[in-house]
């Protein structure tokens, strides 16, 4: 049987690793044993941020549109629940771009909760 000798998969595969870690300090982008945990760590902290950003989108849209309510003289609360009372089925993203671009449709929401009953 002949021998494999595997150096060219092994340097491929460490260049690779050690591309992504370019601009780390010191050891952490060229030596390849730093640079892999440096990076799995990098990885880790990337997965969690993105979660953490619609957390924080979420919070700012909630902020915009009960700033957005209490012009109107409507709590947050309120002005959700008329909203689903009237099927209208908005997302929190598109209700704080209202309340912040076009306040006169965000208005015209705001009078329709109004009007509905309690």
């Amino acid at each position: 049987m002949t021998r494999v000798k595997r150096g060219i998969v092994t340097k491929k595969r460490h260049k690779r690793i050690l591309k992504q870690a370019s601009g780390f300090w010191g050891q952490r982008n060229n030596i390849f044993k730093r640079a892999k945990e440096t990076l799995l760590r990098a990885w880790a902290f990337a997965f969690k941020s993105r979660k953490l950003v619609k957390r924080d989108m979420r919070a700012l849209f909630i902020t915009r549109i009960k700033a957005g309510a209490a012009q109107h003289d409507i709590s947050y609360s309120v002005f959700m629940h008329g909203l689903k009372k009237n099927n209208i089925d908005l997302n929190r993203k598109m209700l704080s771009q209202l309340a912040i671009f076009e306040p006169a449709a965000f208005s015209k929401l705001a009078s329709i909760v109004k009007q509905s009953p309690s």
